[in-house]
């Protein structure tokens, strides 16, 4: 038998319904659910000895290539390991939605993600923009060749976790994730598009977000001050939470399937 639907799915659906356009914002809360640990979450073990800076940064890669990058291939594999969960697959279906209704794909449905682990796009979605790049794109450091990740998934990390990262086949510089580090600036495309997106939607909704870690906690801030709608879906309460229209308690895989059972999606 089918769980009743919540108040708070009804809600949101009658809102999504009355949108022409609409903003998902997700972060690490959203990846929890298919087993892919927060970054600090991560530092289990071997790691739990080394400071986020130590893991990192640009200096930090060149310090100490071989700790940075076994690290990096390290969270690779473990992500190449996990799915998607039923969050991930209702967003899918949510943007079918959108554009099945005759809303041109891009700007009507704007998915933009804080993580890295690409979940999205395995589960389904298309577009989507990651302000914080992405695990599955290595690069050489110093002119941005891109370098095939095909071999890493069955490198071998030793006990001490140390890797040290190939050289660029092209420059020769040392190979380091596609990831942005501490100190790194957003790419600025994505970020100019995720901010005319916040400008422009009609509702944003919110999964599994810190509400901490800028640029990306400026995005709801700037939908609030234009009197547009904004939910947040997560179990704890954040910054965001007081100045929600409407804050779902929830995990990201129960909220949207609701909001998914709620539309009527299939």
């Amino acid at each position: 038998m089918t769980a009743a639907i919540s108040a708070e799915a009804r809600q949101v659906e009658r809102l999504v319904a009355e949108a022409e356009s609409i903003f998902i914002l997700t972060g690490a809360g959203m990846s929890q659910e298919s087993g892919v640990p927060t970054f600090r979450d991560a530092q289990t073990g071997l790691w739990a000895q080394f400071d986020p800076m130590e893991l990192a940064t640009e200096d930090a890669f060149r310090r100490h290539p071989a700790r940075v990058f076994g690290w990096y291939v390290w969270r690779f594999q473990l992500v190449s390991r996990v799915e998607p969960h039923a969050g991930h697959r209702a967003l899918v279906h949510l943007q079918h939605e959108f554009f099945d209704s005759g809303a041109e794909s891009g700007e009507a449905f704007m998915l933009v993600t804080q993580n890295v682990d690409g979940l999205h796009q395995r589960a389904g979605s298309t577009n989507v923009i990651e302000l914080h790049g992405s695990l599955g794109r290595f690069r050489c450091l110093d002119q941005g060749h891109p370098f095939d990740v095909a071999g890493l998934a069955d490198l071998a990390v030793p006990d001490d976790g140390e890797v040290t990262p190939p050289a660029c086949a092209e420059c020769g510089s040392p190979v380091r994730p596609g990831v942005v580090w501490f100190g790194e600036q957003l790419p600025v495309p994505r970020l100019e598009r995720a901010y005319d997106g916040a400008r422009r939607c009609d509702l944003m909704i919110v999964v599994g977000t810190s509400g901490i870690v800028y640029p990306a906690a400026g995005l709801p801030e700037i939908a609030i001050r234009r009197g547009t709608p904004v939910i947040e879906i997560g179990p704890q309460p954040t910054p965001l939470t007081a100045h929600a229209t409407l804050s779902w308690a929830s995990t990201a895989a129960g909220a949207l399937t609701q909001l998914q059972e709620a539309m009527g999606l299939s």
